[in-house]
Parts: C-alpha cells; structure tokens; sequence
C-alpha cells in the first residue's frame, strides 16, 4: 500500500486519435485528499484522461510526475470478467501480492546472511525490507476476509451469494465484485469511470459513504449529478480539448462557468471591437506617407496582443417532446397476484399494484428484486407468469428495455432504423426527428453495429417517437446519456401527459419526476407516496429503527441480572476501555500529524531541486519520503481499526 499523502502532476498532457487532438496543454495537480469529478460532453476525453493516469494508454506528448510510492487503482466503465472462483474469493484475488511480499521478505533474509556487499547494498535491503513487513502488517488475513465481506454486502450482495461462483452473476454483479476489489486494496488515487453504472440507490448511497471518508485521493467520471455533488469537491472540466479547474462540487461548477463563458464573452467582443477599430484604421492610412509610423505602431500593436479564442462551447444536446397521449380509460394497470419463477428462483409472488391515468410512478429497489421482469410482464415482453394483469380501456404502451440499444439492427443505418418502423406523414420527419436527438449530415448513414452506447440509447429513444402512446415503460433511460441530454429528456417526460412507469437508480433524475413509488423486495412491493428524497429518508429511519430493534432483542434476550454491583463494575470496565481507546485514537492523531509534517518538510525540499540538489541526486529525499509514506499509511490504518473498535465498544 502506499502513502496517502503526495502530490500528481500533469503537464501539457495531448492526446490525439486520427491525427486529430481530442487534448492538448492539459495540466493539473491531484492533491492529497483531492476528490475530483471530470466533467465534459461524451467524447471530450474524459475517459481516455483516466486510462492514461491509470497507465493503460500514452500520451502522445507532456508528461506526468508520480511519487516514487504510487499506488493507482482504475474502474473501467466495463470490463470483461473470466473467473471459476465464487464472489469471496475473486475479490480476494487483489491480495495475491501478498505472497510474493513473503516470499521477497525470505530471501532478502537470506541475502543480509551473506557479507559480501557493500553498505549501499545492505542500506537499499533493510529499506526493501521495511517497506514490505510494514504492508504486511496492514494487511492481516482476518481483517482483510472481513472487510471483504462487509464490502461486497455494502455492495448489494447477500451472505450467501458470497460463495456462489462468478459466473452466475450478471455483468453488473460482477462490476461490483470489481470495484470491491479497489475498495480493499485502497490505492492511493481511485479513479473511477460511472461506478454507479450497475449499482442501485441503496448501494450508491454505501459507495458515498465510503468515498467520503476515504484517506486517499479519488477521482471520478460520472452522469450522477448527485453523486458528484455528495462527494466532490473539485470539478475538472475537459472542454474543446483544455482542462478548466474549478475548486467547487458539480453544481456550483455550472454556475460559475457560464459565469466564465459570460465574462469571457464580453472581453472578446470588447477586443474584437478594438481589433476592427485598429485594422481600419491600418487600411484606410497604409498609403499615406504622413501616417506611416501610426500605422506601423497599430501593426505592432496588433502582433503583440494576445487574442482571446471563445470557447466553442458544445451545447448540443437532445431536444424533443413526447407526442400528446390518446384518451384511455381511467385504471392504466390493474394486476393481480402477479408472481413470476426463473426456475426455481422466485423473483415476484402474488403482487397487487394499480396504476391510474396520468400517474408517474417509479420501480425502486435492489437489483434483481424484480423491478424490470415487471415492466417485461406489463410491456408484454414476459408471458409465462401467473396471475392476472389488465391494461386499461384504450391503452397503447411503449416500452424501452434497458438494453433496448442492444436491441437494434447492427447491419442497418441510423436512417433505415427509423424509417423501416415510420408509417404516414411521419415518415416526412424522420431527419428532423434524427436532427433533434443528434444524428445530423453524415451520422444518418453510420450503421448501428458502430455507435457508441449513448449514441444506440439515443438512437432507440428517437423510435419511441413514432408512435403516440399513454403509457410510457422506461426501464434505466440515463444508462448512456450525458447530464444535459438527462435533463433534456427529464423536461420532456415532466411534459408528458400519459402515464409513466419507470425503473431508476438515478436519484437526481427521479426527483421532482415521480410522486408515487413502489418498492421491490423480498418477492413482493411496498407502495410509497411521495419523492425520492422523502423516500430515502424514510429507508434511513426504518434502517435506524430496525437496529434500534435488535439491539433492544438482544438486550431483553439475555437473563435479568438483579446484581447491582456486577452491573456497576461492567459500566466501570466498558468506561475505562473507551477511555484508553480514545487516547490511543489522540496519540495516533498526533503522530499523524507530525508525520504529515515531515513529508511536507521533503516534499518542499523536492519541489526546488535547485536548493537540494545534492540530496536528491543521491535518493536520500526519495527514500524518507517513502519510509514517512509507509508510516503514515501504517498509522492510518490503525487509526481506523481503532476507531472501530471504539464504534462497537459506544454501540
């Protein structure tokens, strides 16, 4: 493990694709503790930025500066997972380095028995050494099996999934087996790429939690404007190919840079009058042997200032909405003791649900609860369930499936998908309906089979135009959409007047757009009237209360104990261990600290190589900056086994 405690350096990183730059001149500091959201349009670089921090792509120019103790660990938006080990164990597949840590500590053992090297030698062996029985103390078999398990329950997963085998897990499940893997290794810098792409609301709430106390630095690309509000506290904008650096979460960057765009803009245009006022002038006098030297000044004038450039600001984004909704009856859905098996696997049984006109309702819930094999039953995807389902009088539905992009014809073009399913006069809108959702010129004649995710999403969401419905199924719309294209169709489907159901884990985009949820678990649903704030609150107080629950049974479990003074001496006992657990806490706390002071004092001393010359040449600098790293790693964590430790003793 490394130190947590250093400082990144990009400079002038560029990076082209085709001969043609996606960036250039991108430079920027990763400070201790930073937690970074990178923010852009899709296709700004974003994620080709992580994957060159990470080390899976070069720049082709610029450089990057890392500590000598990096650790780096890197969540690909996906990644293709081949494993015969159940869920445990493929999560504790990130500690293998473990053993050849023990098998390098035995034979540099060996090596000191030896007397035949020099000091040099000897000095770089017990350096070596130290590093690595130091990380070995940090990671303990038990704390590190237990932690396991707490993450990948954090996770989503149940106990008894943690022994079932990996391939019996979706994709999505086995993304989160990864990033339960970079949660226990706790690198230095975590860059995540939509880490709540195959997460629901109850397991992205964990990941906050956990992201905000983390000791390391993180960075983040994702289209959750509340994650990134919740967690970041700094915005990197990859804009036309530079990186602009805000010091402010997600939302607050919004503000301030169309306050920039908006001061930028008046200072161009008050240059580029000076500009025209100047070059007139040059013109109408070049002739003219009297103005010769005015005119040469407003020539020198012109070659040394510096032009401002307006950013070319992409401000495309999806723009449409839904055809109105033809009359239907009142009662929308009426089911009936709706249950549906995958073998012997019971996902929904005996539900009863109504939805009247007009509603817009949420599924929420747990992945593999049942949220989309319900919207598959209403759209009449699924048929095989038992129960009764009615569709009121009139009704007409469209439904986009969560992997509906996937569903499209590869070999056709963006222009034949729609205008194959087109009937009538609709069929003369079929370019403005591709114009408004982004296919334009030349992008109406690429074939499916070479779009990117969103541009399929989008693609599959122009087709639900074609026909008017009053009931709208939407199963996880935002998967591929950028966060202006969300809030685009967000006032679309607000516009809507036909009937909603849709299935979400993005709490941003849900807020303000439903008012009545039912939630999924255990086989069955809980209806909820209200937001989505209101009802994550609610979950935070049955969770609250359901401890306070346990803890009561425990307590009233055990046998009355009617010896007063026993009672006394166990408070008395329980008191003085939380006593000596908070001074060891303040005495860890202290040595922190001086700690981070030391590394400061290096870092400093680093960062002039004219003063320190001599000490950094011969590596001095480098290695105490590795054993202060090893050390404040070490003490960290067991400031946080300590902490625990005092959580369970106050609990």
């Amino acid at each position: 493990m490394a130190s947590f405690f250093y400082m990144i350096s990009l400079n002038n990183l560029k990076k082209e694709f085709s001969g043609l730059p996606l960036f250039e001149e991108v430079s920027f500091n990763i400070n201790p503790k930073d937690r970074i959201g990178l923010a852009g349009v899709n296709g700004a670089g974003k994620s080709t930025l992580l994957k060159i921090l990470a080390g899976e792509l070069e720049a082709d120019a610029g450089k990057i500066v890392f500590p000598s103790d990096e650790n780096i660990g890197y969540l690909p938006q996906e990644k293709t997972i081949s494993s015969s080990l159940n869920v445990l164990e493929e999560a504790m597949q990130v500690f293998n380095f473990l053993k050849e840590y023990k098998k390098e500590i035995d034979e540099i053992h060996q090596e000191l028995e030896k007397e035949d090297f020099s000091q040099k030698k000897y000095t770089q062996l017990i350096d070596r050494l130290g590093l690595l029985e130091a990380t070995l103390t940090i990671h303990s078999a038990e704390q590190i099996s237990g932690n396991g398990e707490r993450y990948l329950m954090g996770l989503g997963f149940k106990r008894s999934d943690l022994f079932r085998p990996m391939v019996e897990f979706s994709q999505g499940w086995q993304m989160r087996v990864e990033i339960a893997k970079l949660l226990l290794l706790k690198p230095s810098l975590l860059l995540l790429d939509e880490p709540t792409n195959h997460l629901d609301i109850e397991s992205i709430q964990w990941v906050e939690d956990f992201l905000l106390s983390y000791p390391g630095s993180v960075m983040v690309v994702s289209h959750d404007r509340t994650l990134l509000d919740n967690i970041t506290n700094r915005t990197i904008e990859i804009s036309n190919g530079k990186a602009y650096d805000y010091k402010v979460p997600y939302s607050l960057y919004i503000n301030l840079r169309e306050e920039r765009e908006l001061h930028l803009k008046a200072t161009y245009n008050n240059q580029q009058k000076e500009i025209n006022e100047v070059e007139r002038f040059i013109e109408r006098f070049r002739y003219k042997a009297s103005k010769a030297k005015q005119v040469q000044s407003r020539v020198k004038k012109l070659e040394r200032m510096d032009v401002i450039e307006l950013d070319n600001i992409d401000k495309s984004s999806i723009h449409f909405l839904f055809p109105p909704a033809p009359h239907s009856g009142k009662v929308t859905i009426d089911g009936k003791a709706i249950s549906k098996s995958y073998g012997e696997s019971v996902i929904l049984n005996k539900i009863d649900f109504e939805i009247i006109r007009g509603e817009k309702v949420a599924f929420l819930g747990r992945n593999g609860e049942g949220k989309s094999t319900l919207a598959k039953i209403i759209s009449g995807t699924i048929k095989d369930y038992t129960g009764e389902l009615k569709l009121g009088h009139q009704v007409i539905t469209a439904y986009f499936a969560q992997d509906q992009g996937d569903m499209l014809d590869p070999e056709l073009t963006v222009f034949e998908t729609i205008d194959n399913v087109a009937v009538g006069d609709i069929r003369k809108k079929v370019t403005s309906i591709l114009g408004a959702f982004l296919f334009q010129g030349e992008d109406i004649n690429k074939k499916v089979k070479i779009l990117s995710g969103g541009e399929k999403s989008r693609l599959a969401l122009a087709m639900l135009l074609l026909t008017p419905s009053n009931l709208l199924l939407m199963d996880e719309p935002t998967n591929h959409l950028d966060l202006r294209s969300k809030d685009i169709l967000k006032s679309a489907l607000l516009e809507y007047d036909g009937t909603l159901v849709i299935v979400s884990h993005d709490r941003d985009f849900l807020q303000g757009l439903t008012n009545r949820m039912y939630e999924f678990k255990d086989k069955g649903i809980k209806e909820f009237r209200g937001d989505i704030e209101q009802f994550i609150e609610k979950r935070k107080l049955e969770s609250l209360r359901e401890l306070e629950m346990n803890k009561s049974k425990a307590i009233s479990s055990k046998p009355a104990d009617t010896d007063n003074k026993a009672k006394w001496e166990n408070k008395k006992e329980l008191d003085r261990k939380v006593r000596k657990l908070k001074n060891e806490i303040d005495k860890i706390e202290a040595q922190i600290s001086d700690f981070e002071d030391e590394l400061a004092v290096v870092n400093d001393k680093l960062s002039n190589p004219d003063s320190f010359e001599a000490e950094i040449k011969s590596g001095e600098l480098y290695k105490q900056h590795d054993r202060i790293g090893v050390d404040i790693s070490a003490s960290y964590e067991l400031w946080d086994e300590k902490s625990e430790e005092l959580d369970k003793l106050q609990n």
